[in-house]
Parts: structure tokens; sequence; C-alpha cells
């Protein structure tokens, strides 16, 4: 697990990080966001300590880096990977040979390590590739290398700083399904520093939003989307523009709490009919989170339709010109 109390990062006189407490348990995927010069980065290096916080303790798997120095520090850096953003193999080194540096100075034997590097190279699907030079590798297949490397010395804790970005839809998917399965079948805990909010909604468990060198928001995913409407809960799930209005009134709608597959029919049974105008209603985590533009009838009184839609886990709002603006405004932020 990862447990972050009270850490600040002074560089002179700017405060980068200030006051962050954060713990991920075992086994889980935390997703850090937030925008450019935020701190997200430095305090990813915080995490295994390539910068040594100004305040604050960093505990891994038990045991408090920050207190650490010297040749103890860096046998406890070894249960701790690293994902950067463009993988950084060395350009010299095959696939194989890169997987196999952290254990080649680790001195293990040459047996051990070929097995290691076999192992990890098939569980990433790059054995195939494993005498390919990074020259000869996609974006994508350079990231998986690049996870293969992290998990060399068998860390608990893996840190993915920016891993997806800039590669394609199709290589994106892959690598976080490859995450899931790094915490599904080994139990490693993850940090994901990102700014993609789809990579949040399709790995994390929980996020936490960096303003300033502060968190603003956390929490569980799902919770974050299904009960506010923070700007966070926002860009996770933004609001589809509606196509059309027919004469109906607008409202937006928030999933809430567990919603049943056929809210919407029974709301039509009390509301009359529900003209979906716009939707995107997705799985995070074992909870369904959506956020819809929907037309009704104008007639309606306002304190009905809340009523109603409650019943059902659902949050209503009407739309106003000024509200859609303001939406518009709080998305381009986000």
């Amino acid at each position: 697990m990862i447990e972050i109390s009270g850490l600040t990062k002074d560089y002179a006189a700017t405060r980068v990080l200030d006051d962050i407490d954060l713990t991920v348990d075992a086994g889980r995927i935390a997703a850090v966001v937030g925008p450019s010069g935020a701190g997200k980065s430095t305090l990813a290096r915080c995490v295994n300590l390539l910068e040594r916080p100004t305040s604050g303790s960093v505990v891994v798997s038990g045991q408090e880096l920050t207190a650490l120095s010297g040749k103890r520090l860096r046998h406890a850096r070894q249960q701790i990977g690293t994902v950067f953003q463009s993988a950084n193999l060395l350009r010299r080194l095959t696939a194989a040979q890169n997987v196999a540096l952290p254990m080649r100075h680790q001195g293990l034997p040459d047996a051990e390590v070929r097995r290691r590097v076999g192992d990890l190279l098939e569980r990433v699907g790059m054995l195939h590739r494993a005498n390919h030079y990074p020259s000869q590798l996609s974006g994508g297949q350079r990231q998986r290398v690049g996870i293969a490397r992290g998990l060399a010395l068998q860390p608990s804790v893996l840190l993915s700083d920016e891993a997806t970005s800039g590669l394609d839809p199709d290589a994106t998917r892959a690598i976080l399904d490859l995450l899931r399965e790094l915490r599904d079948d080994l139990g490693v805990t993850i940090l994901v520093i990102t700014h993609e909010m789809d990579v949040v909604r399709g790995i994390a468990d929980q996020v936490a939003q960096l303003d300033h060198g502060r968190i603003v928001e956390e929490g569980a995913v799902a919770d974050v989307v299904r009960r506010s409407d923070s700007p966070l809960s926002r860009a996770l799930l933004p609001m589809p523009p509606a196509s059309a209005v027919d004469g109906r009134r607008l409202w937006t709608l928030r999933y809430r709490d567990a919603v049943s597959p056929v809210w919407l029919s029974r709301a039509a049974q009390d509301l009359g009919e529900v003209a979906v105008l716009a939707a995107l209603v997705e799985d995070s985590g074992a909870a369904s989170v959506g956020r819809l533009t929907v037309g009704l009838d104008p007639r309606l009184e306002e304190r009905r339709v809340v009523e109603v839609l409650a019943t059902y886990g659902v949050a209503a709002e009407p739309v106003t010109a000024l509200h859609a603006v303001a939406g518009d405004r709080t998305e381009s932020a986000a």
C-alpha cells in the first residue's frame, strides 16, 4: 500500500506540493489528475523518493521511505517500479536486455535473469519481440516493455507517469487492460499519473485531483461521479450536448445511487414520455455511472420531476441558458 501524510515539496520559495494526504490500499489502482503544473509528476517522484519531500512522510508496503537513506533506501526502492511516458528504453539494448537491466544491476544470476525476462515479456505479450530494439517497436509495444522492466524486481507498487499519453486508442486500451491484469493477478498497487479522464474511468478504483499543489477532491471514482456535481465529476463524465429540443423542457440527469436498468421506463410511467436527447452511461468498477440530457413535458412541476427521479436514484436539474453557459466554461477549465 501507499500512505502519504502531510507531504510538502518546496523548490526555493515555491511550494509545489502542499500538505498532501493520500492513501492507496494494497491491490488498488489510484489515479492522480490535474492541470499542467499542478504537481502530479512531482508527487510521483516523491513517492519513490527520486525527489525528497520537504516535509511529511511516504510509507510504501509498511516502510517509511522518508526515514531511510543510502543503501536502505535503495533496497526499499526495489518495491516500487516506474513506467514513464516515453518508456525510456535504452535504444542500444534489445527489449530483453532493457528488461534485464535492473536485475543485472542487482547482481542476480544469469539463469534467474533469463527466466524472469522470459516470464515478464510473455506476461506483457512481447516475448516474440524480445530481440527487437526500441526503434523497431511501436509506441504501445515500447510501453509494454517498459512495464515489464518496471516489474523486473518484483515490486509491490507500480507508478505509471502518463504511460498512455500520446498512444492511439487501441494501444491505450491494451495498456490499461494490462495494468488491470497486473493488479488482479499479482496484487500490485498502482498509482497512475494522468490527464486523460478516459484512463481514470477505464482503470482507476479511486481518484484524487491536484490543483496548485493541493488535493481539492478525492474519492472512489464511482462515488465522485454519482454523488457530486463538481468540476472533477463533470470532467470524468462530461455532459454530452443535446441534439434536439422539440418544445420540451430540458433537464440534466445524473446517476446518484444504484440505478435499476429499467428506471427510464418506470419514470416515464410517472412523468410521461422522457425524450433522451443525449446520454453517456458507463461502468466504473462494479457501479454504473451516467449523465443524460432529457426533454420532458414543460407543464410538469419542477419539484415533482425531482422527487420522482430521486426515487430511482437519479438527480435531476432543469437546464437554463445561464446554467448551460456556466457548464461549458467549467468543462473547458477541467
